[in-house]
């Protein structure tokens, strides 16, 4: 399989050539956890969490490390606001991080290190770059000498000048240049610090990514990543220390960098009122629609995130599933790994380690079945609320994944093309929907595993059929006033509510904590007038259901109508199918 990527450092597209296609390393900036995370900051977390699932079809081993900075400025001022040490705070907020990408279908690294267990190499670091006569102390601190490294700037392009400026860095007088950078900084007693040959005192901001990559990855690394915002003065930095502290030439062999994200074409801020934590949006909408919304957009290119997006997002997801649901009698087939592997490109050395791994056939999860066991921390009963990872499975949850999923086996190669050509989801997802198309269309075993293990590998259809239809709110209300009807309106049923699955439903969302009230009288009698009201429960639904098949058994047609208006009202849909109904939430 060839795999191209666009290099923010040569700032052109280049073939993937691994320094090591035994064992592929990854590097990717994670949060500051010092609040909960913001939207922005979880589309590097999706973006990446795609391209592994790539890798690790195409390499027996990815090291895929994402760090948690855990001290910080912001820490520190948000701990000593709380009197709380800033371990705690950090624990806090990444423990937050853990739940809420979860419901976004991103599955764990091989390698989650936080900043502040790695002291003792930062210092060590530090020690090596002044002994090369590339930093030196100044004043408490250690400050990194811009001008003793010629090929500084290599990846931000900027010119002197321009890096000055934007590198958002104190001209300290005790500077020697003013591009120079702080390694380490003195610590007043209210501040954390930690002991070193200079004194009490903490990181400078830029260390920790190199002392952690040259620990649990190596150096050179085969693929940094992070957001466009960080490739000066972060990335840089990184460069500079790493290069010149173990003498050489190579940081990371390919950068990678994600575009910025806006909310209705505004830089999100709070002062603008559109600041948007992933945790507010998981109240309101699925995780997987999240997730598809930043699968939308090129992961280089700008991503407006708007409820329009989210709104569509949940529509084309919705079509998914309604391509599962018309062809849930149909078992995906075992795909034969031999041929697989080489409509996709894989070498015969990598087909065999999978045949070896898997046995010569795989099936791919049957999302009709319900929720991918393979993600953790959701739950089968809602799969998509964030109230599913609950505190004691994510406390539990190890911070390293030690035996990574491989997800994706099986997929389409017009996906898998796709996702080679520099990450291009928007076409990955454009073949997805063919492939739901041509199901629907002409369903078969074969195509339905291929459709399967496609939305696998983009990390869809996570949540399984059943939770994706009917997962509800918590303990909603219905109510609708009881009276006789009479009339003949409701359809045969063969007739399906919706016989185009393409075009999902567009009336109104659902009324979650209204007052509505539930017909509580006996199968197929007249129902009294008043009202009455129940918990939305799928228990209240299935009475429902039972007593407008009972009320069509009757013929008393009108009544049946009304328990379908008012479910509907209430943001459930009925569809009739020869074999039964069945019942699903409202997509608008």
């Amino acid at each position: 399989m060839q795999i191209t990527l666009h290099d923010t450092r040569t700032r052109s597209d280049r073939l993937f050539t691994p320094a090591d296609p035994n064992r592929i390393t990854l590097y990717v900036c994670g949060p500051t956890v010092y609040n909960y995370i913001h939207i922005g900051n979880a589309r590097p977390v999706v973006v990446f969490d795609t391209f592994v699932r790539l890798l690790r079809l195409a390499y027996p081993t990815v090291r895929y490390a994402r760090n948690i900075t855990d001290v910080d400025d912001k820490i520190n001022a948000a701990a000593a606001a709380e009197g709380i040490p800033i371990r705690q705070l950090a624990e806090r907020y990444a423990q937050a991080f853990h739940e809420d990408i979860a419901q976004l279908g991103a599955l764990p690294p091989d390698v989650e290190p936080y900043a502040t267990d790695h002291i003792p190499e930062m210092i060590a670091l530090i020690e090596r770059l002044i002994a090369r006569g590339h930093a030196y102390e100044a004043e408490g601190h250690v400050l990194f000498h811009v001008p003793s490294d010629p090929s500084y700037g290599c990846l931000s392009h900027r010119q002197r000048d321009e890096m000055i400026a934007g590198a958002r860095v104190e001209v300290a007088p005790y500077k020697k240049d003013p591009a120079d950078f702080v390694l380490w900084k003195p610590s007043p007693p209210e501040l954390p610090g930690w002991d070193s040959p200079w004194g009490r005192g903490r990181p400078g901001w830029h260390i920790e990514c190199t002392a952690m990559i040259a620990k649990h990855l190596g150096l050179p690394i085969d693929i940094h990543g992070g957001g466009q915002d960080l490739i000066f003065p972060h990335h840089e930095n990184e460069i500079a220390q790493g290069c010149c502290a173990h003498g050489t030439s190579e940081y990371a062999r390919y950068w990678m960098h994600n575009g910025y994200l806006t909310i209705a074409g505004e830089k999100m801020s709070k002062s603008l009122g559109n600041f948007r934590t992933v945790r507010e949006l998981l109240a309101q909408y699925p995780g997987e629609v999240i997730r598809a919304v930043l699968l939308t957009g090129h992961y280089r290119k700008p991503l407006d995130f708007t409820p329009e997006a989210l709104a569509q997002a949940a529509r084309a997801l919705d079509r998914l599933y309604t391509t599962l649901a018309r062809t849930a009698e149909i078992p995906p087939a075992a795909i034969d790994l031999t041929a697989w592997g080489r409509a996709i490109g894989l070498s015969e050395t990598r087909i065999t380690q999978l045949t070896q791994r898997f046995g010569p056939t795989h099936t791919p999860w049957d999302a009709t079945q319900g929720p991918n066991p393979a993600y953790p921390g959701l739950s089968p009963q809602d799969a998509h609320h964030p109230s599913a990872l609950t505190a004691e499975t994510a406390s539990s949850a190890p911070a390293a994944n030690p035996a990574p999923q491989l997800l994706g086996l099986g997929a389409h190669p017009a996906v898998v093309a796709a996702l080679a050509n520099d990450c291009n989801t928007p076409a990955a997802l454009a073949a997805l929907h063919e492939l739901a198309a041509e199901l629907r269309a002409q369903p078969t075993p074969e195509r339905k595993a291929a459709f399967l293990a496609s939305a696998e590998l983009l990390g869809l259809l996570y949540t399984g059929l059943p939770a994706w239809r009917q997962g509800l709110p918590a303990q909603p209300t219905i109510a609708t006033p009881h009276t006789a009807a009479s009339g003949q309106s409701e359809p045969s049923p063969d007739v399906p509510a919706h016989p185009n699955p393409t075009t999902p439903p567009t009336a109104d969302t659902g009324t979650a904590g209204a007052d509505r009230t539930c017909a509580a009288d006996t199968a197929g009698a007249a129902p009294a007038s008043g009202t009455l009201t129940h918990p939305l429960t799928p228990e209240t639904i299935e009475a429902l259901i039972a007593e407008r098949a009972a009320a069509r058994k009757a013929r008393d047609f009108a009544r049946a109508d009304a328990i379908r208006a008012q479910l509907l009202e209430a943001g459930i849909i009925l569809e009739d199918t020869p074999s039964g109904t069945s019942w699903r939430r409202k997509i608008t």
